[in-house]
C-alpha cells in the first residue's frame, strides 16, 4: 500500500491526514507518524499497515482518553464505556484506561469524595449521594469510607422549607416542597422532624 499524501498541517484534534492509494484516510497523532517514520510516496507492506492501524488505534483510545479525563472527572469503569461508546476498539478502551491509571491520573477514591463533597454542597441527603455513587460507577468498595460521616442534613432541610413556603402556604406548596426535599435524597423520618420542628402541618404527610 502507498502513501499519496500526508498532511504537514494538523487539525483541530491534533491529528495529521494520511491518505493511502486504495482511496482511505487514517488520521494520525505525531507520535505514531514519528514512530513509523511515515511519508508521503513510501510504500507500506501489508504487515506494516496492519501494525499502524494498530497503533493509531491504541493512540487514538489514549487521546480520548485523556480528552475525556481532562473535561471531567470519570472513574475506570466509567472511562471504559465512554470510550466504547464513542467508537474506540473495546480491548484498546481497556488498555489506555490501564495506561491513564498507570499514569496515576485515574483514582476512583478520589472521584468518590468528589462526588461524595459535591452532593454535600448542594445539600443533597444520604440516599441521593449513594445514587450519585451508582451513576458515576463509582466502585462500591470506596463508598463505606466516603460515606462514614455524612453530615447531618436538618439545617439545610429546615432553610430550604422555610425558603420555598411563605406565612400562608398552600398545602399543595408543601406537598411539592416535600416531594423535591425527597427526590434530594432526604429520608422521610428527618423531613417529619423538620416539620415537627418547624411547626408545619403534617396531615398529608402518610405515616410509614
Amino acid at each position: 500500500m502507498r502513501i499519496d499524501r500526508l498532511n504537514t498541517t494538523p487539525d483541530r484534534a491534533g491529528r495529521y491526514a494520511l491518505y493511502l492509494s486504495d482511496g482511505s484516510v487514517m488520521r494520525l497523532y505525531r507520535q505514531t507518524v514519528e514512530d513509523f517514520a511515515l511519508y508521503s510516496g513510501r510504500e507500506l507492506t501489508d504487515e506494516e499497515l496492519s501494525s499502524l492501524r494498530e497503533a493509531a488505534g491504541r493512540m487514538s483510545a489514549k487521546m480520548r482518553a485523556v480528552r475525556i479525563v481532562s473535561a471531567s472527572g470519570v472513574t475506570k469503569r466509567d472511562l471504559e464505556e465512554r470510550l466504547v461508546h464513542k467508537g474506540e476498539n473495546p480491548e484498546q478502551a481497556k488498555e489506555a484506561v490501564q495506561w491513564m491509571s498507570d499514569l496515576n491520573l485515574l483514582d476512583d477514591s478520589r472521584i468518590a469524595e468528589q462526588v461524595v463533597q459535591r452532593c454535600i454542597s448542594r445539600g443533597y441527603g444520604l440516599a441521593r449521594a449513594k445514587q450519585a455513587l451508582y451513576e458515576k460507577k463509582v466502585p462500591r468498595q470506596y463508598w463505606d469510607a466516603v460515606l462514614a460521616d455524612y453530615p447531618d442534613q436538618m439545617d439545610n432541610i429546615m432553610t430550604f422549607l422555610s425558603e420555598r413556603l411563605g406565612e400562608a402556604y398552600e398545602q399543595r406548596e408543601l406537598k411539592r416542597a416535600i416531594d423535591a426535599l425527597m427526590r434530594r435524597g432526604h429520608s422521610y423520618a428527618v423531613i417529619r422532624k423538620a416539620l415537627t420542628q418547624l411547626q408545619l402541618d403534617q396531615e398529608d404527610f402518610l405515616e410509614e
